[in-house]
């Protein structure tokens, strides 16, 4: 038998289990759809056929003398920013890498659950844009419109995932890297807690505002990744408490008090958001009152949260830069950021760090009225390959900053969102909308995550063949 790319993940672990495929069968498949496509959508940076293979016969060892785990013999991808043991982990960022000795913890954590890590996933340089584009590989394309990015930093994973390649991918998140690729190309993202999926061998991961996350296309199997990859290194700095994301999405979400929050938070550079992607948000926010939610236009109040944001973000920066094998390599966007985060790695990152605590009683105060919060993923649908590429360092800024407005103080936060296809525009290009919570409420987002879907079904939809283009959209 032989799965189609329409088979998500928990169907192929299925299928696996009662003996309907074999794994090997399952990776030479994804390794061809891989190979056929990597010249379009460009979507890894390295490919491990002889490695995956090898995986692949393992696990149907131990499926024919009856072992069973969550994801045993699957095949799935992660983004380059993650060890994988004998693999470079160059992070979007050009010249010879050393190969890791060891697997990062959620990359230990795949395998424990027997997954079988196909390749590593194109991220832009250090995670910092929300592209995927970069010297040091090319322009990573997005399945629905191949003229289009794919969003970032996690667009490889994004695009792997959107156009089948494999049933589902782990991303980073920083400051959206999985909600925003996961807008712009219909797939459902999902950004956990603090910790929930380690980041070892860094306890932190650019001053804690990054974490990993999942990214497929249905909201069952991103949940059965997360928890696939969910635990902690001992030495894990944040150690949130266990959840059941599987179980939370088979689960009714009851009657939820939800606020729609259009207005982006204060940054110092104007965003407007796209007339066509408010249009999508609110028409969600009518699904969801249509469902008995009661929804009400409301606004987190998040003060000057940027103030905090850029501190650690920019420090996170250097200090990636100051272990670079390649520094001479880096764009020069990358070097000025650098550059910019020691002069504010010292007080102003510890008054950063310590209004956390502030804005998570500010901002918590808001869930004493609503249970979760609905707004735009971004601001705009993905811009053309290249629109970025060539930009300055303000340049750069105002124009992330004026097309992704929404996702990042969540990361600030450090609380859990998932985004969610929320339909397309002009062209036929996507948008998401993502669902909002306090701290450790996955299970809510993911079970109205659920609701929505089974409301909705947009894993229906996939992005037209090579050489066609999506019909537009009103």
């Amino acid at each position: 038998m032989t799965l189609d790319r329409c088979a998500g993940l928990a169907e192929t672990a299925h299928a696996l289990a009662v003996g309907e495929v074999s794994s090997r069968r399952l990776v030479e498949e994804t390794l061809a759809r891989i190979e056929a496509t990597q010249g379009t959508l460009n979507a890894f940076r390295i490919v491990r056929a002889s490695a995956a293979l090898a995986e692949a016969d393992a696990a149907d060892t131990e499926l024919a003398a009856g072992v069973r785990r969550p994801l045993l013999g699957v095949p799935v991808a992660v983004k380059d920013d993650m060890d994988v043991a004998g693999e470079p982990t160059a992070f979007g960022c050009g010249g010879d890498h050393p190969a890791v000795a060891e697997d990062g913890e959620a990359v230990r954590r795949l395998r424990a659950a027997g997954a079988v890590i196909v390749g590593k996933t194109n991220t832009c340089e250090f995670g910092q844009w929300p592209f995927t584009e970069g010297p040091a590989f090319g322009a990573t394309r997005n399945p629905w419109h191949h003229g289009h990015t794919p969003g970032g930093s996690s667009g490889g994973s994004a695009a792997a995932v959107a156009a089948g390649l494999v049933p589902a991918a782990l991303g980073s998140d920083g400051a959206g890297s999985v909600r925003i690729p996961a807008s712009w190309t219909h797939l459902v993202g999902i950004k956990p807690q603090r910790g929930r999926i380690s980041t070892w061998p860094l306890g932190e991961s650019f001053q804690g505002i990054t974490v990993n996350g999942t990214l497929a296309r249905t909201v069952a199997d991103a949940a059965l990744l997360l928890d696939a990859a969910s635990g902690n290194d001992p030495r894990d700095p944040h150690r949130p408490p266990r959840i059941d994301a599987a179980a939370a999405a088979g689960r009714d979400p009851g009657r939820l008090r939800i606020a729609l929050a259009l207005r982006p938070p204060f940054t110092a550079v104007p965003a407007r958001l796209h007339p066509a992607v408010r249009e999508r948000v609110v028409r969600l926010a009518e699904r969801l009152e249509g469902l008995g939610h009661v929804v009400e236009r409301a606004d987190p109040p998040y003060g000057p949260i940027g103030l905090t944001f850029v501190p650690r973000a920019t420090a996170g920066i250097a200090e990636r830069v100051r272990d670079a094998p390649h520094p001479a390599l880096l764009d020069r966007r990358t070097r000025d950021a650098a550059r910019l985060g020691r002069l504010l790695g010292g007080a102003p990152l510890r008054a950063a760090r310590r209004a956390e605590a502030v804005l998570h009683r500010r901002v918590g105060g808001f869930f004493a009225s609503y249970d979760v919060v609905l707004a735009p993923t971004t601001a705009a649908p993905p811009p053309r390959v290249g629109a970025l590429r060539d930009l300055g360092g303000m340049a750069t800024d105002r124009a992330m900053i004026a097309a992704c407005p929404y996702a990042w103080p969540w990361n600030v936060l450090g609380w859990p969102g998932v985004s969610v296809p929320a339909g397309f525009v002009g062209p036929g290009l996507p948008v998401g909308a993502q669902l909002l919570g306090p701290a450790n409420s996955e299970p809510l987002l993911i079970s109205l995550a659920a609701q929505l879907e089974s409301e909705l079904h947009w894993h229906e939809l996939w992005p037209p063949h090579h050489g066609q283009e999506p019909a537009a959209v009103a």
